[in-house]
């Protein structure tokens, strides 16, 4: 008896762990046959090749270089109908800048959509973050075009300086724009970075996790995009992952886990934790699937356009559909 209730008890606790870890969704979500979203995906491609043939690679030390891919990202925001912010600011001597563009009621609650356009030292950085610096300008692209009547302020963000030396410290532009946030009280409701979002592959046992315990749960092909959230932040990530289910083809996986777990915090969204702001990120998991992260090996023509697509559908569905 006791060997049973001991049994018992060990499924419960598995049960636990695995619906405040995954957020899994109960019954099958699939994608909506009226969502129609015209991401463009020429229009992915030629945004990351434009960032990827800089004429230097865009690191912090090549400043002229961030510099002439902030006037692309604005160049491109502009086209979608706006004229951007520049959040600038000091940092080891020099200027950097945020580029920011906002649609929405003015003073609704915002939800910041983050994607760093810096990379780590000399390297296209196609994946990482090329990628979700393209996903943003597709954004503003379906914002302008489509004009979805929203109950909340969008401001996508591409921020500067997430990259070595300057991550993890106060000169992050994602460190800048959330204290900015805070300093101002501006009324918020969630943050979703867009970290990596361009590299897939059907290759088996292609995807690795920061924990062993994590492939008994999650998928060992890396053909997925997966949601990432703090503990307790198991309602944004669940209501994310089923309106990217919603209006995409691709396969969407998601996680709530502490900070403290390898990889769980390992970009923009970092900075909105520490305020204790709501805050998630939309990511192929990095270096635990693509293997070009932080190498010369990370160019453009290794991502998956199609998927990634289908992801940025995903996540312009979930904006505009936002609970």
């Amino acid at each position: 008896m006791k060997i049973l209730i001991t049994l018992s008890f060990l499924v419960i606790l598995v049960g636990v762990l695995f619906y405040f870890l995954t957020s899994p969704v109960w019954g099958s979500v699939k994608k909506n046959p009226q969502v129609n979203i015209p991401v463009s995906e020429e229009r992915l491609k030629a945004d990351v090749v434009k960032l990827c043939t800089t004429s230097k690679p865009r690191n912090s030390e090549n400043l002229d270089t961030l510099n002439e891919a902030a006037a692309y990202i604005s160049s491109e925001f502009r086209k979608a109908g706006f004229n951007p912010e520049e959040q600038k600011f000091i940092a080891g001597g020099k200027e950097y800048k945020n580029i920011i563009y906002s649609y929405g009621p003015d003073s609704a609650q915002r939800i910041i959509v983050g994607a760093h356009y810096d990379v780590c030292e000399e390297q296209q950085g196609a994946d990482d973050n090329a990628s979700g610096v393209a996903g943003l300008l597709e954004i503003a692209r379906m914002l302008d075009s489509l004009k979805p009547n929203l109950k909340y302020r969008v401001d996508l963000v591409a921020y500067t300086l997430e990259e070595p030396p300057f991550f993890r410290s106060e000169l992050m532009g994602s460190a800048i724009h959330a204290k900015n946030i805070m300093d101002n009280k501006i009324p918020f409701k969630a943050m979703i970075c867009l970290e990596m979002i361009g590299y897939y592959t059907d290759k088996p046992k292609s995807q690795e996790y920061p924990v062993k315990a994590l492939k008994a749960i999650y998928p060992s092909v890396g053909n997925f995009i997966a949601v990432v959230g703090r503990t307790g932040e198991n309602d944004l990530v669940k209501d994310i992952k089923i309106r990217m289910l919603e209006g995409s083809d691709i396969s969407v996986e998601s996680i709530n886990a502490p900070a403290s777990m390898p990889g769980i915090d390992f970009s923009d969204h970092l900075n909105y934790w520490k305020y204790d702001l709501p805050a998630v990120m939309i990511t192929n998991t990095s270096f635990y699937r693509n293997k070009n992260y932080h190498q010369a090996t990370d160019t453009w023509d290794t991502l998956d356009y199609k998927r990634m697509t289908e992801t940025v559908k995903g996540i312009y569905w979930a904006i505009v559909n936002l609970q």
